[in-house]
């Protein structure tokens, strides 16, 4: 019985895992853009600046609830929106600050276009790489 409870124990610690920090799009609009010459690229870009209450999420596990817009859906590239897509950054009058980039942790999933959904995985700010969004969810998993 002792080495049974020695086994699960450990078990359990690997298998639990803490709930995530709900967060809200307001929450995200803590951050100011300005505009820049990226000399690489020879193109202007909107470099963030990010406030404090978004600071503060950095390496964090949160969950957000918004609509998935498929970017690549081939290559499971994804982005969740606070705005259905007619009216997301890409397409409508949104800001930067309205879209999150997915990194899924489970690879080649398929979602709907305006799919209504919560994400959840570890926020992360990227202020200076013009390859990716300024908001980075990491092992991104559909949790609802």
């Amino acid at each position: 019985m002792k080495r049974i409870a020695i086994f699960c124990i450990p078990l359990l610690a690997f298998t639990f895992r803490a709930e995530p920090l709900q967060i809200t799009w307001k929450r995200l609009t803590d951050v100011r853009f300005s505009r820049k010459l990226n000399t690489e690229l020879s193109m202007y870009f909107l470099y963030p600046t990010f406030g404090p209450s978004v600071n503060a999420l950095q390496g964090k596990e949160v969950s957000i609830r918004g609509y998935m817009i498929p970017v690549d859906a081939n290559d499971n590239i994804y982005v969740i929106s606070a705005k259905p897509m007619a009216a997301c950054f890409f397409c409508g009058g949104a800001g930067p600050e309205s879209i999150i980039e997915l990194q899924f942790r489970k690879k080649k999933q398929r979602f709907r276009t305006d799919e209504v959904l919560t994400v959840r995985g570890k926020l992360t700010l990227n202020a200076n790489d013009v390859d990716h969004l300024n908001y980075i969810l990491k092992d991104a998993e559909v949790i609802e």
